[in-house]
């Protein structure tokens, strides 16, 4: 048995070869998480990944657009509203392809997308003849020297167009936006803010579709535990190649498996339950419908026991989003168009709005009670 003294002159080199044996061969790997993927900011990526392809997102634009869309816009001059004037005619028709209702479903709907809406004016011998909704993606604002808009230009199809704003008599281009608290010129979208929960909401669909693909359940590890050497290169790659054809996906599910030569296996303990995808996905959902501004039971997602029945969320979705929303573009037609048309203004009509009916008939029997108040202040006090 050498000593430390033979060791340290080089006595081990006569020392006879180590021999190890093991009869199950481990493999141990360590990664650190990386960071998350999200998707891109712009119109096209958050529309793309947001109303194309995830249906919450859909659901509460179409329901805001659609809902805004059903409340009447007419036209008042000197406090009395008009049936029959040229701008209540060309808010029913304001082009020769779209229809009022559709223009303004549009309008809405970009608000809510992009935070952003345009429309233009089309001018003919100094009178306005018709309005046009153009897309937001293709807009851009040319400020003048005192950083306010002097001009929009529109790019489609290669090829870009100046429209000016000192054009009479209106502005060639009304831009309506949402308050964005660091951009001068253009508005945030509520797509913009929910984009956090949209990308969790998208990665939990792309995992339960997955999940179907590998036969419903979590993969799992094949096990080489025989006595002698790995496997091979070649039989590494076929092992794989025959899982992969043989067992992968939703018609192979259920598959029994015929396992030789060592193998065993192992079936990873991770679940949909473990991992809480399921709830991470309506959490999400909630979120997205937060930033719309829609109650969740109006999209039939569970676990939201926030309103006591459907009727008091959908008063709720009329009272805190499309009241303020309708009213404001009225507004914002109002101021653009009355200059063309001796001072008419644009006004909602909240009347025939069935969720709002409880509203209306609470504001008329407390104006009818006042009996300090004239007739024609109560009709002022009503919108007549």
């Amino acid at each position: 048995m050498p000593n430390w003294i033979s060791r340290l002159m080089g006595g081990g080199a006569n020392a006879p070869a180590e021999a190890k044996n093991f009869a199950g061969h481990t493999l141990l790997s360590l990664s650190a998480l990386g960071p998350a993927n999200w998707s891109q900011r712009g119109f096209a990526s958050l529309v793309n990944q947001g109303f194309a392809k995830n249906p919450v997102v859909y659901r509460c634009v179409r329901l805001i657009a659609e809902a805004a869309n059903r409340v009447p816009l007419v036209v008042s001059e000197d406090g009395k509203k008009l049936d029959e004037h040229p701008l209540a005619e060309l808010l029913k028709r304001p082009n020769g392809r779209q229809s009022g209702g559709e223009m303004l479903e549009a309008v809405y709907a970009y608000l809510q997308t992009a935070g952003n809406a345009y429309l233009q004016a089309g001018i003919v011998d100094g009178q306005v003849r018709g309005l046009f909704c153009l897309r937001p993606d293709r807009m851009k604002v040319v400020a003048g020297g005192d950083g306010w808009p002097v001009a929009y230009d529109y790019t489609a199809g290669g090829r870009s167009m100046r429209l000016h704003q000192d054009t009479a008599p209106v502005p060639s281009v009304l831009h309506m936006a949402l308050f964005h608290p660091m951009d001068d010129h253009y508005g945030m979208a509520p797509l913009e803010a929910a984009q956090t929960s949209l990308d969790i909401h998208n990665a939990a669909g792309q995992w339960n579709k997955a999940l179907l693909d590998n036969a419903a359940r979590p993969s799992g590890a094949l096990v080489y535990s025989a006595g002698g050497g790995n496997l091979t290169e070649d039989q590494f790659e076929r092992l794989k190649s025959e899982l992969e054809q043989g067992f992968a996906g939703a018609a192979n599910a259920g598959r029994p498996m015929v396992l030789e030569g060592g193998l065993d296996w192992k079936t990873i303990a991770l679940t949909p339950r473990d991992m809480d995808f399921i709830e991470a996905k309506h959490a999400a959902a909630r979120d997205i419908a937060l930033a719309f501004g829609v109650p969740p039971m109006l999209l039939g997602i569970p676990g939201d026991n926030t309103y006591a029945n459907l009727a008091e969320a959908n008063r709720a979705l009329w009272r805190q989003t499309l009241v303020p929303l309708v009213v404001r573009v009225a507004e914002e037609l109002s101021n653009w168009l009355s200059p063309a048309f001796g001072g008419a203004i644009v006004m909602p009509d909240f009347d025939g709005v069935e969720a709002l009916a409880e509203d209306r008939a609470a504001l008329w029997e407390r104006v009818g009670n006042a009996a300090f108040l004239s007739d024609a202040e109560k009709r002022a006090m009503v919108g007549l």
